[in-house]
């Protein structure tokens, strides 16, 4: 068992650490005990964010340089989870692009409905085949919906069919079901009746429009939209060992939304469209999963729905932060004073060379701050009554950062 998480945000000693991170890779056993929150959960590390021959992803490696022609390469799903699961991750989603599927990067008017059908319902097939094979592991098959210009890459997590746009010269869909392109608004509204999960990628200013205004709070975009990527390593990287250098951030956009007011927590990931699952730099998504709870499809997603998840550049740390004993990710009525708790630790022993408790007011469409003059882990303040939202940054002594998700706070007097 974990010893007791220190009081302040500081790293624990060496006994007490995650799980190392430079295990054998593939190096399965229990989850790592999650040793900043005193036992409570197991800590489970992957990536959210991934391609594979299903679209424009699995590029041969070396030679890979970029975005493959669509359906090019041969490397698909199982090949993806096999790669993720031998370099130590315990989660991967292979999100394919969901207007790819005609095997063409504009429209396919001759293209086989029914076989892009086939396909993405070959890669649910694999994912389940490779849960089955290796318990311990969480392989999951999704697409990633939209495009860049004048609309904004999302994932759907978990959905059993494919959306799509395009329709053959016959008038077909290309998928089993039509979404209109750019029409954020109706997908969310759609995804809230299918009970499917959602992360925006990389979100840029002016992307998610919902009657025209980018980066738009709609009530069905909150109820399932639960993720927002605050930082990626480069999406064409074919470096297998970690030591990827590009790396992009979008930490003000994810607050926008915050501001907003949805309900996002911070996300880590790669974008792999090289057969790097996984291994182009060591940040990853980290979730929180009820002590003993065996890592599933089922599980990861359920942490998902409760934002029970922090974002880290170093898979070897970990963070935690909580409020008068509510984990991050929760929404909770407040009296009085509010006791803010950061809890950092690291098995390579690194430290923290600054934290910032960031403050925000959702709906209110301003800026997020950090608190004044938090200098430890356990600042205790006394909120103005109504809504709040407050988030933990740790940045390294070597410069890396942790973001944990949100607690949302409606503070009554």
């Amino acid at each position: 068992p974990s010893a007791p998480a220190p009081r302040d945000a500081e790293a624990v000693p060496a006994a007490s650490s995650p799980r190392r991170a430079d295990a054998p890779p593939g190096a399965r056993g229990a989850p790592a005990r999650a040793v900043v929150d005193e036992g409570r959960f197991d800590v489970v590390l992957g990536n959210l964010h991934s391609q594979t021959g299903h679209s424009d992803g699995g590029g041969a490696i070396p030679g890979c340089h970029g975005a493959q022609e669509p359906q090019s390469a041969a490397a698909g799903p199982a090949e993806a989870y096999g790669f993720a699961l031998r370099h130590g991750l315990d989660f991967l989603l292979t999100s394919e692009h969901n207007h790819l599927y005609d095997s063409s990067e504009g429209t396919d008017a001759n293209a086989d409905p029914e076989q892009a059908r086939t396909l993405y319902s070959s890669g649910l097939a694999q994912a389940a085949d490779f849960n089955v094979a290796h318990p311990g592991f969480a392989a999951l098959y999704g697409m990633e919906w939209g495009v860049i210009a004048n609309g904004g890459h999302l994932n759907i997590l978990n959905s059993p069919v494919l959306l799509n746009w395009e329709r053959t010269g016959a008038g077909d869909v290309i998928g089993d079901l039509f979404t209109a392109k750019g029409d954020y608004g109706a997908l969310y509204a759609l995804m809230r009746q299918r009970g499917w999960l959602g992360q925006f990628n990389h979100p840029a200013q002016n992307q998610f429009r919902v009657n025209g205004k980018p980066l738009a709070w709609s009530e069905d975009g909150d109820a399932v939209m639960a993720l927002c990527e605050v930082m990626n390593s480069s999406a064409f990287s074919a470096s297998v060992d970690e030591d990827e250098t590009h790396h992009s951030f979008y930490e003000d956009s994810c607050n926008r939304m915050l501001e907003a007011g949805y309900h996002v927590a911070f996300s880590s990931n790669q974008d792999n469209h090289c057969a790097n699952w996984g291994a182009s730099y060591g940040n990853r998504t980290a979730f929180l999963l009820p002590q003993g709870t065996p890592l599933t499809p089922a599980s990861l997603l359920d942490a998902v729905a409760a934002r029970r998840v922090f974002a880290t550049m170093d898979k070897g740390s970990q963070l935690n932060f909580t409020a008068n004993g509510h984990i991050m990710g929760e929404r909770f009525d407040n009296r009085g004073a509010l006791t803010l708790s950061v809890r950092f630790a690291s098995s390579s022993g690194r430290s923290v060379a600054a934290l910032d408790i960031m403050e925000g007011v959702p709906g209110r469409n301003g800026e997020v701050k950090p608190l004044p003059g938090v200098s430890s882990g356990d600042p205790t303040i006394a909120p103005s009554p109504g809504a709040h939202f407050y988030y933990a940054r740790i940045t390294q002594d070597d410069g890396r950062q942790l973001w944990s998700a949100p607690l949302w706070v409606n503070q009554l007097e």
